[in-house]
């Protein structure tokens, strides 16, 4: 794997960006080693995964840099800018999360409480015995990836839930789902009396000084609203759903997803309630293999993280099928020495977020289509990997 130091890649980034366009660097000096760092590893992806369009931004150490690849419409021609946005698909379960620790550090909930306390419909069910903390982690006992096609509204939702019976006792197993976190959301909604939606485009959002991030996008920025495109090349965006907006309803742009993730590695100038939710969102709780399972976010220790470990714990095994869990007692206080990670995905697109808080280095990157997620946690960790000081880089594992 070639490897270029952070200083020269912050010199070359800061003149690449200089000429307007991430991904058209002329070859020349440190300027063509960056380019070459991100076409060989973006182009080829994009060719054999026929991916239309793509973002990629990369932090270092406070600094951040944008490149788009292709088109955000097959059919009108446009192409990807720094304004264009993509479906995140389940990232967005990292401002879920967000929320319900933002709701606990303002006293509207505890991640102890039953899930039942805010919503009594719930009271007398099984979730008198699982907690919000179960749900944000997928350890409520057996909740499935999706809901069932009987589904299709809050009333639906509700009796699905009084109906539903746990496979295993909360706590011990994790099956990731999207009842679960979506239920999470809810339910953190409501603790703090307004709309999930609202609560996130008035106040999450807006914390953060995300301007380009929306639940729905509004009709004067939908130009900017990607087309993803199907496994048969059809155009396609997400499908509405219950508690689609609590698991997978975030769209966003590169540019915007990159300054969350520096939020999450630094939150210096943030206010104390939401520094306090990030460092909550942060905590581990249960450990399945090699990962640890956090609130939104997945966590690997660092400088040990081996790619090997990252296709594992974010691989098709890990999002289908239950595992045996052990909690951590008492939960994994915050670390800096951590690979922190998580994927999305939606019918048209894919997306996935990661950074080492150690190392003050992050990357996203958005695609319009929803390409394995092998290829994507690889040409992260090819990137960041290169921008990595001291022992433990990609050559030494």
């Amino acid at each position: 794997m070639t490897h270029f130091s952070a200083t020269k890649f912050v010199m070359a980034a800061a003149a690449l960006l200089c000429c307007g366009a991430g991904a058209h660097a002329a070859d020349r000096g440190e300027e063509g080693e960056l380019a070459r760092l991100v076409d060989e590893t973006i182009r080829p992806l994009m060719r054999e995964h026929g991916v239309p369009g793509m973002a990629i931004a990369v932090t270092v150490r406070g600094k951040k840099y944008i490149f788009n690849y292709g088109l955000a419409s097959r059919e009108s021609g446009q192409k990807v800018t720094d304004e264009t946005m993509f479906e995140i698909g389940s990232v967005s379960k990292t401002f879920t999360a967000m929320l319900a620790s933002y709701a606990e550090a303002r006293g509207d909930l505890a991640l102890s409480d039953p899930a039942g306390k805010y919503l009594p419909a719930l009271a007398g069910t099984r979730f008198d015995d699982i907690s919000l903390l179960n749900l944000g982690t997928y350890t409520a006992g057996g909740l499935p990836l999706q809901f069932p096609d009987s589904v299709t509204d809050q009333e639906s939702m509700i009796d699905y839930y009084r109906d539903w019976r746990p496979t295993y006792a909360a706590g011990t197993h994790r099956l990731y789902s999207n009842p679960s976190i979506g239920l999470f959301g809810y339910l953190a909604a409501k603790s703090m009396g307004e709309p999930f939606a609202d609560l996130m485009e008035k106040s999450i959002f807006p914390a953060f000084g995300l301007t380009s991030t929306f639940i729905a996008v509004p009709q004067d920025r939908a130009d900017d609203y990607a087309y993803g495109y199907s496994k048969a090349g059809k155009p396609i965006r997400v499908t509405r759903g219950v508690l689609d907006s609590e698991a997978y309803g975030v769209k966003t742009t590169a540019a915007d997803l990159i300054r969350f993730v520096e939020a999450n590695i630094d939150g210096t100038g943030l206010d104390e309630p939401i520094r306090r939710a990030i460092a909550a969102t942060h905590t581990g709780y249960f450990k399945v293999g090699a990962m640890t399972q956090g609130l939104g976010w997945e966590m690997y220790p660092y400088p040990t993280t081996k790619l090997d470990d990252l296709l594992a714990g974010n691989s098709s095994r890990m999002a289908l099928e239950p595992h045996k869990v052990s909690k951590l007692v008492p939960p994994a206080a915050p670390q800096e020495n951590l690979w922190i990670n998580k994927t999305g995905s939606t019918n048209g697109f894919g997306a996935y977020a990661a950074f080492v808080p150690a190392e003050r280095i992050g990357i996203v990157m958005l695609a319009n289509r929803n390409y394995p997620i092998p290829a994507r946690v690889k040409a992260a960790y090819q990137i960041l990997s290169t921008l990595e000081s001291g022992p433990g880089s990609a050559d030494a594992r």
